[in-house]
């Protein structure tokens, strides 16, 4: 039965995403839909000094003492996306106890890499520091996103020169969750994308899975089997590295969810039809309990 209302749930969903006006309001449908009550939003905070450098903390009204923190990045192919349309994560996550950090980063243009990741490294080490001025605890950090979000995140799990050069180290993060995300995909072939990532000799650096060396944080990685957009074998692969080279990577694959499938369980409407929340939160709480022992 599940299944069924997954499909139908995301019938309704691309019914309605091809008729959004992000120009205009900057948020996705499932924005409007989602309960205002149960946490606090506090928006626009700067972490750095450029444009799109600001971020929102999504703190929950019940929430246990030194709660976990999730700095989530949106997806967008690294040309669009904005913390305004990823509202409902930020609720979906404080719905289940976690401290949520959205932040917005440069896109291209008139960035290219490594300028996103640079941003995001930013936004981590401000969440480390900050954590405890909204209830958190900095030793239950956790990175996170979806689609082009999760490569970003995934970078600074993995290679640890952006964490280092914002402050803070890898060792500082209690675990990485990474959503539909592209981790080994090159050859790059899009023709944008390959500006985004120039010059081809620099390729190399921008895959997650060449820095893998056993000192990652555990992970947990999420793609749905019918993902056209980001191939499976990105996590995949992902996970057989890391657990190769001595570290921790869970890998769930969703049978039968697509690319946007897999985060559509985050808005409110549609938690029925999967359970890739719960699945995400329960992860989050185990690494910070483990984290105590």
């Amino acid at each position: 039965m599940r299944g069924g209302h997954r499909r139908i749930a995301l019938v309704l969903l691309m019914g309605v995403l091809s008729t959004l006006t992000a120009a205009c309001s900057g948020q996705f449908w499932a924005n409007a839909l989602m309960p205002r009550w149960g946490y606090d939003r506090h928006a626009d905070i700067a972490y750095g000094e450029r444009d799109r450098q600001t971020l929102d903390v999504y703190v929950p009204d019940e929430r246990a003492a030194g709660a976990p923190v999730v700095v989530f990045f949106y997806g967008g192919s690294w040309q669009n996306g904005s913390k305004e349309g990823y509202r409902f994560v930020g609720q979906a996550l404080a719905s289940r106890g976690i401290i949520a950090v959205l932040p917005d980063y440069r896109l291209y243009p008139p960035t290219t890499f490594p300028g996103f990741v640079d941003d995001a490294a930013k936004a981590v080490a401000w969440s480390y520091r900050h954590a405890s001025e909204y209830g958190g605890d900095p030793s239950h950090l956790f990175v996170s996103g979806h689609s082009a979000g999760a490569h970003i995140a995934a970078l600074l799990a993995t290679d640890g020169h952006y964490l280092a050069d914002a402050g803070i180290s890898i060792s500082d993060l209690a675990g990485f969750v990474g959503m539909s995300g592209p981790y080994d995909f090159l050859p790059i072939k899009d023709p944008v994308l390959q500006e985004i990532f120039a010059p081809k000799s620099d390729w190399p650096r921008s895959q997650p899975i060449n820095f893998v060396d056993g000192d990652e944080p555990p992970m947990l990685l999420m793609h749905g089997d019918a993902d056209n957009t980001v191939y499976p074998k990105n996590s995949r692969n992902l996970a057989t590295k890391i657990n190769d080279s001595g570290g921790s990577a869970i890998l769930k694959i969703y049978p039968g969810v697509d690319h946007v499938g897999l985060i559509a369980p985050f808005a409110a409407p549609l938690r029925m039809t999967g359970d890739e929340l719960d699945d995400f939160a329960d992860f989050v709480k185990q690494m910070a309990t483990d984290s105590h022992r």
